[in-house]
């Protein structure tokens, strides 16, 4: 039996994202070409004003009210004329609304950067747009092209998780950023996909357990066990307590792991493993190795794994999965996969794909079992 739920839904979404990538290539189709090249050269003037708004907090500053660029840059502590110029330009771009002249609000995009919104991505602005993620961009990409080394590695001298273990400020904000992804993919993980089927959820990477808190408000019988490093694990336990209901919490446990090392063991065919945008961060051989570390796991027990991933077309993905591809080749060694890259490694790693299970967002479910 299939665990694919509201087929019909996915099945709109996956029409429309065709749709979007269609017309963001219309620029390409009425700009002369050689100013369309000089837009796109420009376009990190772009992120960076945006970086420099989320930065200085401007859209939780604003709120709800009507606010002149003199009154927003006294509360930032900055200058008033570089204040309306920054948000003229966003405005522009349909970043913030200029209601009047040199007054301005939040619009539907900019409330996405305020601190408060339930959605925010203000974390992942400032994560992608960080100096240890900017500098391997602006200062290695180029040599790194050109020797297939990890331009991130050629910058700081040690590779992304290392680093991260080593700088506990950037890593708190990379695992803010990386729970901001839930505002890009929203909850299709846990509509679309029968978890009900099972008992338990082993989620393996899943920093603070948001993706698993999801899980249970759906399913009140299903537990969760959330497997990461010890420091995100330390923090994790913490988080929760005043946020969510003491009921559903009882239901979310935390062991710290190295899914290069060991996992937790299933217990039987009601356990599910979950790793979410885990995978496509390692090169093929460390893939491999921890998948054969779960699929021993689940040896004997029937569990199945659900890998929420994207899978890129065989050619001409659309822009967000090649752009995402390029981040993930400027900062650690993985990549993203085509089916048929990823059913190499199933095979290597004594796994079959059972089913692929569409998702209304970026991503897929991939649901594996042990070989015979």
């Amino acid at each position: 039996m299939s665990l694919q739920k509201n087929a019909g839904a996915v099945r709109r979404f996956s029409r429309l994202m065709k749709f979007a990538g269609w017309l963001q290539n219309i620029p390409n189709r009425i700009t002369p070409p050689p100013f369309r090249l000089m837009q796109i050269g420009s376009a990190f003037w772009q992120s960076r004003a945006l970086y420099a708004a989320a930065q200085l907090d401007i859209a939780t500053v604003l709120g709800d009210e009507h606010l002149t660029a003199d009154e927003i840059a006294a509360r930032v502590s900055a200058d008033p004329d570089a204040t309306y110029r920054l948000l003229r330009m966003l405005a522009a771009l349909g970043v913030f609304e200029e209601v009047s002249p040199r007054v301005f609000s939040n619009n539907g995009l900019s409330a996405y950067l305020r601190e408060d919104h339930p959605k925010s991505v203000r974390a992942m602005i400032l994560m992608h747009n960080s100096e240890e993620m900017s500098r391997p961009w602006y200062e290695q990409l180029e040599k790194g092209v050109q020797s297939g080394d990890v331009p991130f590695q050629l910058a700081h001298g040690q590779e992304l998780f290392g680093y991260m273990d080593s700088h506990p400020e950037f890593d708190r904000l990379f695992s803010q950023a990386m729970d901001c992804v839930e505002a890009l993919t929203g909850d299709s993980f846990a509509l679309d996909f029968d978890w009900g089927r099972f008992e338990r959820v082993i989620d393996v990477g899943g920093s603070k357990g948001s993706k698993s808190l999801a899980i249970l408000k759906r399913h009140p019988h299903l537990k969760a066990l959330v497997v990461d490093r010890a420091q995100v694990v330390r923090e994790a336990e913490q988080h929760w307590t005043g946020r969510e209901a003491p009921a559903l919490l009882a239901r979310l446990s935390f062991q710290a792991g190295d899914l290069f090392e060991s996992v937790p063991a299933a217990t039987s065919a009601r356990d599910i493993y979950l790793l979410s945008a885990v995978l496509h961060g390692f090169d093929d051989d460390s893939c491999v190795k921890a998948l054969r570390n779960i699929a021993g796991a689940c040896a004997g027990t029937g569990a199945r794994i659900a890998l929420m991933e994207m899978v890129l077309p065989e050619s001409r993905p659309d822009l967000a999965s090649a752009s995402l591809d390029m981040q993930l080749f400027m900062g650690t060694r993985g990549r993203g996969r085509t089916l048929e890259e990823w059913l190499r490694l199933f095979d290597r790693s004594g796994l079959v794909l059972e089913e692929q299970v569409g998702l209304q967002s970026f991503a897929k479910i991939l649901v594996l079992q042990l070989g015979q």
